[in-house]
Parts: structure tokens; sequence; C-alpha cells
């Protein structure tokens, strides 16, 4: 069995925007309690060149026993990535960062801190603010017919959920984070195998605390601990592109699929191909979306059949 050598690690992906990765790494060195101890490793997942280089050139700056660079020389997606970095990490708990994040208030030592006092908990998040300060809903509901035929709100009522715009002032048990800042047991994550790599983009964070909850593992919101996140760095779901949004059902069905059974996943798809076919025909753009779901939105047509090895 291999020595811990420190309390954290905090696995980072860049991805040709080597500016947010430095940013989010020397906010990360200035914001966290020196009573931690913790390894950056940054994962570049087939930045272009140029922009890896930049990336290596300002690491080589920065506090070289904290900060570790890999490059992948295929880009695996969000999962991927970050399972890339797992293989390096000798600690025991994983923090899942995104790159275009900032620390305010030491909010890795109070994850830290509330996973080391909470027994049942496998994952936490913070309270995300944007780039403005304003409060941003930081965890959500796990996807079923329910939640994407009536709505969140809907579930909510239902089945007595968390209300995702409420501001709650002590740490609540949730179905899953905000996948930009994702604290992990890493016992915990190593038992259910990490993150799906057949996903490429989105609803990793979903389908894992899904797998840790049948495990009776939970996750929870801590409101006290915060940090921002440059939700304008994220693509705005309202203006996606479509090969976008055919990625983001993609991930949601495959993850049904696997999680809720068959049935589930084709009575879901049934709906959607009524909705977006009538959508189609107002809005012709959402034809190749009604197209991918008529065929079962399978994960051979995935953006990540179409990465390639680079140099």
């Amino acid at each position: 069995m291999q020595k811990q050598q420190y309390q954290v690690a905090i696995i980072i992906i860049n991805y040709n925007s080597s500016e947010f990765t430095t940013k989010c790494i020397e906010s990360v060195l200035a914001h966290t309690s020196k009573k931690l101890s913790y390894k950056i490793i940054v994962v570049d997942n087939a930045s272009e060149l140029k922009d890896y280089n930049l990336l290596k050139s300002a690491i080589s700056l920065l506090d070289q026993d904290s900060v570790a660079l890999y490059r992948s020389r295929f880009n695996t997606g969000f999962g991927g990535g970050n399972m890339h970095g797992v293989q390096f990490a000798n600690s025991k708990y994983y923090l899942f960062l995104n790159n275009d994040t900032l620390m305010i208030n030491d909010p890795i030592k109070h994850c830290f801190d509330f996973m080391e006092a909470t027994p049942d908990a496998a994952a936490c998040g913070p309270q995300i603010e944007d780039e403005y300060g304003n409060k941003q809903i930081s965890f959500d509901h796990f996807s079923n017919f329910s939640r994407e035929i009536f709505g969140k709100r809907f579930v909510e009522t239902l089945w007595n959920k968390p209300n995702r715009q409420k501001e709650y002032k002590t740490p609540i048990a949730i179905d899953y984070v905000n996948g930009s800042f994702m604290f992990f047991k890493a016992q915990d994550f190593d038992a259910v195998g990490g993150f799906d790599t057949n996903i490429f983009l989105y609803y990793e964070e979903s389908d894992i605390c899904y797998r840790l909850k049948k495990k009776c593992r939970k996750t929870y919101f801590l409101p006290s601990a915060t940090y921002t996140h440059y939700q304008g760095q994220s693509i705005n779901k309202t203006k996606m592109p479509i090969a976008i949004k055919i990625e983001l059902k993609t991930s949601m069905f495959y993850v049904i699929r696997k999680n809720r059974g068959y049935i589930h996943y084709q009575l879901l798809r049934l709906v959607f191909i009524i909705r977006y076919g009538l959508t189609s025909i107002i809005k012709p753009k959402y034809f190749k979306l009604f197209l991918r779901i008529l065929i079962g939105l399978p994960l051979g047509k995935s953006l990540k059949q179409s990465q390639v090895i680079e140099a």
C-alpha cells in the first residue's frame, strides 16, 4: 500500500485556457491554509502546443513543491482528464477543480474540516459566486423522467428535495454538487471506480454522486465555504452550438439508461422525440438533435470520437 504523502490532491484540467489555469493555481496557493498538506495536479488535456508551453512556463515560476503538470496527448474530456490526474494523486481526499475558479475564504480547508468531522460524507461542494459576487445555484437534483418533463421545482415539491434557490446557513445533504468544485474522500471515490470515462462532457458529477448514494454515501452542500466561478467562461446553454446541445443530451440519456434502466430511458426518449420533432419545425437548427434522439443518442457519435492524438 502506497504511503500517504498529503491530505488533498487538487486536480485541475487545462484545455487551451492557460491564463485561467494559472490564475486558478495562484488563487489556491494564496488562499489555502498552510496547515493543510496538498498537491496541485494540473492535467493539460491535449491543448494546442502554444497554450501548453505558456502554462508550463507559468508553472515553472510557481511553488514547484506544490504544483505538478502532466500532459495528455488526447482530449479525454472532463471525466477522463480528471481520471488521468487521479493516477498521480497520493492523498486522503481529491478535489476536482475547474480552472475558471478562484478561491474566496479558504474553501478547501472548509471542505477538509467538514469531511473529517462527517463520517457519512463521501463528497461535498461550496457555495458558488459569480465574478460580481452574486450567489449562484451550487447543487442540483438527479436526472429522471419527472425532472426532465415537469421541471426541478416540481421535483422539489413532490419529493421534498432541497430548494436550489434558497439560501442555506448550515450544510445540507443533496443529490450532487456543481462539477466546478467537487471534494471527495478518496476511499469512496475509488470504491465506485471514479468518473465514468464513457462520458465526454456533462453529467459526470450527477453520475458519480448517484453511484455513491446507492452505497449509502452522502453528498453535502456547504454554504459557509465560497469560491468564484467565472460563469461567463462556461457555455451559456441558451447560446450553445447545436453540437454541444447534442453532446449534453447524449450524456444525459446515457446516465439515465445506466442508472434508471431501459424502460425509463425509452419513455423519456419518446417524449423528447415528440418535443424536438415539433421544436425543429419552428427552429430547424434542432433537427440534428431530433435525428440524434431518434436513433437513441449513441455514445459512438459523441464528440469524444472526433478527438485526435496530438504530437
